[in-house]
Formats: structure tokens, C-alpha cells, sequence
């Protein structure tokens, strides 16, 4: 039986836990919260996540990660990007036969603006891994450890090591498909965390469906428009990476970055969210950097993008960027480029 070393202890690390050991995989979570890791291990519950749900006896997790990479033939990331490349340097020497690295966070490396399968890349050698997989898509971990339907993309430039991983994860209600728009889709599942805030924020101040439609649309337009920039593809924006995870997270209560964006909507200002904050809210880290990006290239055009940079860190009412955003100079529809 191949054994899947996951790092991570959160949601999404737990609920494709779920998935693996359904489909009779052997799986090891690496933590660094010794009561969450007791939880696991002891009442069979990731409590801090899901209180109710009982967890597959053999799902186990371990504060080490010596114990959680041995005999691992693929290491699974579901922890927040700000951490991944220091993670995998810890990973780095402890590595002694070659594995295949599955990506599941959503966002950037911070310090450099790069995708976090160029960042794996950087840090382990092509004689430790083999092509990167990123698992990618519209998906709730909240739905998932209750096994509802799923359907998502297993992403890679060698798409029989996508297969691979597609068979690993696929079962009756999780569906995975594969594709080879690295680009596309890493840029996709990442900005659609922007726009959710964006979406949150609207809703939090009380606006409806035609404002939501609205936004949806338009943000969509500004992820195809700097990810075709970027060298990704059209026909990524329209599937389960575009359109599919865009719709997910600006329409679902399980979004942290819906939720945030709904605190701050709420109050009409950013500064005690962004204040008290402790949740792994990855549209905030990536608004950053592609805001600091398109200062670099102002033929970018990204108004929503923009709009919500200047709430989180400049600090501007919600409300007065929306009537900003709605005195834009009038255009034709369809202007992508």
C-alpha cells in the first residue's frame, strides 16, 4: 500500500486524508499543534475544524516529520503558502528516494511573486521529485469529509504524473480531472480569492444577487485578462480552475475569504479585521502581490483588484471604492485584453 505524507493538519489537510484513506491509501499527517495532533490520533476527531465528524481509523498524525516522510512515495502540501518554502527546506535533506510533490494551497510565494509549483521547483532538485502536481478546484473541505460530490484538477506539465495522481484521488463522489495550463490555473485558483473577498464585502454591506453577478462576471474578466498576460490559457477560465472555483468561493459561507470580505463589509472598513485576524486568509497575501505586480505593467487592467488592495491596506471604506469602481470611465463589454 503507497503511503501519502501529508503536511498540514487543517481542513483541507483532514478532508483529503478522508479521501485517500477511502480509497485505501496509507496516510501520515504532519502537524506542529500537539493537541490537534492528539485529537487525531486519540478521539479520532479534528475537533477545531469538524466537531461532529468522526474521522477513518486510519487516519494518523505525527509532530514528526521524519515519521511522516519515511516510506512516503507522494508528499501532499495543504499548508498556507506564506510557509511552503520553508517547509520544504526542512523536507529537502530528509528526502532519500524520489516522490511526487502534490500541490494544494492557493496563492503565491511572497517573497519572491512566484507559483508555488515554481517555488517546489526551486527549492527540491529534479533527483528528488518528480513533476509537480497541483490539486486544484471548487472545493469545500467542509463538503468533502462528508464525502458530497467534488470535482476537481490534478495540474502538471507531465500529464502522466497528473494521471497518476488523478487515480489516487479519484473515487465515487471525488472527481478529478487533469490538464496541463500551469499557469492558467495556478493564477485562476488564486485571484478568485480576491474577488471573493470582493464578494464578501458587498455582500457585508448589504448590496444582492445583481451586484454579486455583477462582480463575478467582472472579476472573471480580470482573471483571464492577467492570466492570458501571464501565458495561460482562455479555455482554463472556463473550467473547474476558472469560472468552476471563482463561482464556489464567492457564493459559499465555507470561504474564508468570502468570510472575511463579509467582516469587512460589514463594518465598512478593513482595520479590525485586519488587525485581529487569525485565519489563513490567502486573497489578502495574494492581493499583495498582484497588486504589486500590475504596478509593474499598468496595461494590466484590474479595477477589482485594486479596489480591494486599497481597502485592505490602505485602509479605504468599502463603500466609497464600490462608487469609485461604478464612475469608471463607460466601455464596451468584452474588452479582455
Amino acid at each position: 500500500m503507497e503511503k501519502v505524507a501529508i503536511l498540514g493538519t487543517g481542513s483541507w489537510a483532514t478532508a483529503l486524508a478522508l479521501v485517500l484513506t477511502d480509497n485505501h491509501y496509507d496516510v501520515m499527517l504532519y502537524g506542529i499543534d500537539e493537541a490537534q495532533v492528539n485529537d487525531i490520533n486519540h478521539n479520532h476527531r479534528n475537533s477545531q475544524f469538524f466537531k461532529d465528524i468522526e474521522l477513518n481509523l486510519g487516519i494518523k498524525a505525527t509532530l514528526s516529520l521524519e515519521d511522516t516522510l519515511q516510506d512516503a512515495s507522494y508528499i501532499l502540501l495543504t499548508i498556507p503558502t506564506s510557509q511552503i518554502r520553508s517547509t520544504l527546506e526542512k523536507v529537502k535533506p530528509l528526502l532519500t528516494t524520489k516522490v511526487t510533490i502534490i500541490n494544494a494551497a492557493k496563492g503565491f510565494d511572497l517573497t519572491t511573486r512566484k507559483r508555488i509549483s515554481e517555488t517546489i521547483r526551486e527549492v527540491l532538485s529534479v533527483e528528488q521529485r518528480y513533476e509537480v502536481v497541483s490539486l486544484l478546484g471548487p472545493s469545500h473541505a467542509e463538503e468533502v469529509i462528508k464525502r458530497m460530490l467534488t470535482t476537481v484538477c490534478a495540474v502538471s506539465l507531465d500529464l502522466e504524473v497528473a494521471h497518476r495522481v488523478q487515480k489516487l484521488f479519484s473515487n465515487e463522489y471525488f472527481r478529478v480531472y487533469r490538464q496541463d495550463d500551469e499557469i492558467g490555473a495556478e493564477y485562476g485558483v488564486a485571484l478568485k480569492n480576491v474577488i471573493a473577498i470582493a464578494a464578501g464585502a458587498i455582500y457585508g454591506l448589504g448590496y444582492g444577487d445583481n451586484t454579486r453577478a455583477a462582480l463575478v462576471t467582472r472579476g472573471l474578466t480580470e482573471m483571464v485578462r492577467y492570466g492570458l498576460k501571464k501565458g495561460g490559457k482562455f479555455e482554463t477560465y472556463l473550467g473547474l480552475t476558472g469560472i468552476g472555483d471563482l463561482v464556489v468561493t464567492c457564493s459559499s459561507i465555507h470561504s474564508r475569504n468570502f468570510q472575511a470580505g463579509y467582516q469587512i463589509g460589514k463594518e465598512n472598513s478593513s482595520i479590525r479585521f485586519m488587525q485581529e485576524n487569525k485565519m489563513t486568509v490567502e486573497g489578502i497575501r495574494t492581493c499583495q502581490v498582484i497588486y504589486e505586480e500590475i504596478q509593474d505593467d499598468p496595461s494590466i487592467e484590474m479595477p477589482i483588484t485594486e479596489a480591494i488592495y486599497q481597502v485592505l491596506y490602505r485602509l479605504e471604506k468599502p463603500n466609497q471604492v464600490i462608487k469609485q469602481l461604478m464612475s469608471r470611465d463607460l466601455k464596451k463589454e468584452g474588452h479582455i485584453i
